[in-house]
């Protein structure tokens, strides 16, 4: 008994001394990381500008870590969204953003909270970046009373402060953005806004005559195109005369930038908020990027492009591991410190998903809420005479 009693206390002396070793370690490389890297970034191609966003881009250890653990969150809740719509827990509408992390990421550290933001229909990753919260936006997706528009908007439509949402007609938002700006410019508050677009709503006509009128007007606005190479399931060379997007606003100065590299978007978009905020009037960029699944759940993604196209751009150009790479090789993480992050998501990701299957739906009653900001009570008649909602603000 004695015997067995010194063995087990030798094991445990170890076990606390391996721990207090890898303790001493983790501190000690945790001391010596690199606060801050230099990091040469894609020249950005440029439409009527003399000089563009740098070609180097200064990133801290703090910034970096924030950039990873927001592009996983991302990456994460929409593969977690895809699993629950394929066992039918999400209905409807759902367009993913996996593959596009950067974009969202990178033109959030360009720019400030109190700017403005207004997208497409694929927009749960600015729904996160504008300060909205994982458990409300799985529990959004769900259709549930604890969603980000408490379960009335779905995939599609998602508001924070200043974040006009996702919409869902096609080019739609681009119009409105450039109302925002003007809001923005009357106000002379040095706000700005981003006015978001994908290469499938580029040859919209409405947004031709919204560039016109923010030219006229020199509104503050970014109008950004994320050309992701497909329009649902059709290819940019076989819908668009000029593929060149951010030379479509002719008259309005333009970059073309590598939408998979979130310091090369952030570069950008600080170029051009810079731009915008001294009066010079709006700006285009195009975003080059990649989605990896399909236009929207009811698209499998691969009856016009090969696995074998997506698989090669996952393992050349994907925005998570290229700023994984740089950190780790110019030491401003470890493998561990990454690896805590990843399972820290995963987790939150589990939990908001459980309480976007359990959490209960909006009852019929609210039906009618919410559509006022200020207004007293109303009734509202159902579809039958005798049904009767009423209201709240």
């Amino acid at each position: 008994m004695q015997k067995m009693l010194t063995m087990i206390s030798n094991v445990l002396r170890g076990s606390a001394s391996r721990h207090a070793a890898s303790m001493v370690a983790s501190s000690r490389s945790y001391a010596d990381f690199t606060p801050e890297a230099t990091f040469d970034i894609k020249k950005v191609d440029l439409h009527r500008l003399e000089e563009g966003p740098p070609l180097t881009a200064t990133l801290t250890r703090e910034e970096g870590l924030k950039y990873y653990r927001t592009m996983q969150t991302i990456r994460r809740m929409e593969l977690k969204a895809d699993q629950l719509y394929k066992q039918k827990i999400i209905r409807g509408f759902c367009h993913l953003y996996d593959g596009q992390e950067a974009c969202a990421v990178g033109i959030e550290g360009g720019i400030t909270l109190s700017d403005h933001l207004i997208t497409a229909y694929r927009a749960h990753g600015y729904t996160l970046t504008r300060g909205g919260t994982v458990r409300e936006i799985m529990a959004e997706l769900t259709g549930r009373r604890g969603g980000i528009a408490k379960g009335k908007g779905g995939s599609m439509h998602m508001y924070t402060k200043n974040f006009y949402g996702g919409n869902g007609i096609v080019g739609a938002q681009v119009p409105l953005g450039a109302g925002v700006a003007l809001a923005c410019k009357y106000l002379g508050n040095d706000q700005l806004c981003v006015s978001l677009y994908g290469d499938g709503a580029a040859n919209q006509g409405q947004i031709f005559e919204t560039y016109n009128m923010s030219s006229l007007w020199k509104l503050p606005i970014i109008f950004i195109c994320e050309n992701n190479q497909y329009g649902m399931g059709t290819s940019v060379e076989r819908s668009s005369a000029s593929t060149e997007y951010y030379k479509r606003g002719d008259y309005i100065p333009g970059l073309r930038v590598d939408g998979m590299d979130v310091l090369c978007v952030r570069e950008a978009t600080k170029f051009a908020a810079d731009h915008c905020r001294s009066g010079k009037g709006p700006i285009l960029m195009e975003l080059q990027t990649y989605r990896y699944h399909g236009h929207s759940m009811s698209d499998p993604g691969v009856s016009y492009r090969t696995r074998e196209e997506i698989q090669e751009v996952r393992s050349k150009s994907d925005p998570i591991s290229m700023l994984k790479d740089r950190m780790l090789s110019n030491n401003m993480a470890s493998i561990e410190e990454l690896k805590e992050i990843d399972i820290a998501v995963r987790k939150e990701i589990e939990d908001a998903a459980q309480f976007a299957t359990t959490d209960p739906e909006p009852p019929l009653d609210d039906l009618c809420s919410h559509i006022f900001a200020n207004d007293q009570p109303f009734e509202v008649r159902g579809a039958t005479p005798w049904t009767k909602l009423t209201s709240t603000s």
